[in-house]
């Protein structure tokens, strides 16, 4: 994996080509929280969406390296491409990388982990997460949710402020009028930053494809054990997803549009074997990545709780 070598070239030729307007925008805002904060970190999951904002961190800090870490909240039921992928990434990077394990949080008592068919840890990352900001007193936690996601992330600020028990208020937000980003916070907040926020699922993959990006292969179509529940995929290639005994094992050629936590996240069926391909679909597909999330199916407002409770 060479992901650094060609960066003093793509910083140079940028010069000379089109600005990508969005890709300025992410740079501003890494910049600011440079500027702003004290002690910011970048919430790193090994997905699309934070392999793209550690480029962009690249980009807006070259020559110098990134400068803060990287935090993985690892849930344990992680897809074992996406680890393998993170591990090799931060080792060619030469950043730090901070690990925090829910796990530990269900052995200290802090979290109950779920039980049945639509079990997940996924909102058990919370607790997790806010026990790691304050462990490490990271003022300013960057994050690659985008608007387009969800509703309840579409009203989210790009500097979005989050009082000392992690907690966000959807009602009481701030302006960002010209684009400007107000980092001024009271003791004991911090706040969540969200420099793709306008981006949208496909310009991820066509910045990915531009930029000759390299991602875990789970994204692309490959040969899996699979099951049908609820007319969504499931992976059937470890001990996590729960699987009733009537539940069919086939083999299909399947994909994952996002690949956050193993009980929650399904695959879809593809063909789309690289890059380019996986931009056609996307630019085909009528439903969002966020439709394979299971966890977003909860009720209504899933998503808008998790958030209000300190979610990413």
């Amino acid at each position: 994996m060479e992901v650094i070598e060609n960066i003093k070239e793509q910083v140079v030729d940028s010069k000379l080509l089109k600005v990508n307007p969005l890709e300025s925008e992410a740079i501003y805002i890494f910049r600011e929280v440079a500027a702003q904060f004290e002690k910011p970190v970048l919430l790193f999951s090994g997905g699309k969406d934070s392999i793209t904002l550690v480029r962009l961190a690249q980009k807006a800090f070259y020559p110098g390296k990134i400068p803060f870490p990287l935090l993985h909240i690892d849930t344990g039921h992680n897809f074992p491409e996406t680890i393998e992928f993170r591990d090799r990434l931060v080792q060619e990077l030469g950043v730090e990388l901070i690990v925090r394990n829910v796990q530990d949080s269900i052995d200290q008592g802090k979290v109950i982990e779920e039980k049945g068919r639509y079990a997940s840890r996924n909102s058990l990352q919370t607790t997790t997460l806010l026990d790691a900001l304050e462990e490490f007193k990271f003022d300013a936690a960057i994050g690659g949710a985008r608007r387009d996601e969800e509703k309840a992330r579409a009203k989210e600020r790009i500097f979005s402020v989050r009082d000392d028990f992690g907690q966000w208020d959807e009602k009481n937000q701030r302006p960002e009028l010209f684009d400007h980003l107000n980092g001024k916070i009271d003791l004991g907040q911090n706040v969540r930053v969200f420099p793709i926020s306008n981006w949208t699922e496909l310009d991820v993959w066509s910045y990915i494809e531009k930029e000759d990006i390299e991602i875990p292969s789970i994204y692309f179509a490959h040969k899996r054990k699979t099951f049908v529940r609820d007319g969504m995929i499931w992976s059937a290639e470890d001990d996590v997803v729960f699987r009733d005994d009537d539940e069919v094992v086939e083999e299909r050629l399947v994909r994952f549009r996002t690949v956050g936590d193993m009980s929650c996240t399904a695959a879809v069926l593809s063909d789309a074997i690289t890059i380019e391909k996986v931009v056609a679909e996307i630019r085909e597909s009528t439903i969002s990545e966020r439709g394979a999330r299971i966890d977003d199916k909860r009720s209504e407002a899933a998503m808008e709780k998790r958030k209000q409770q300190g979610y990413f």
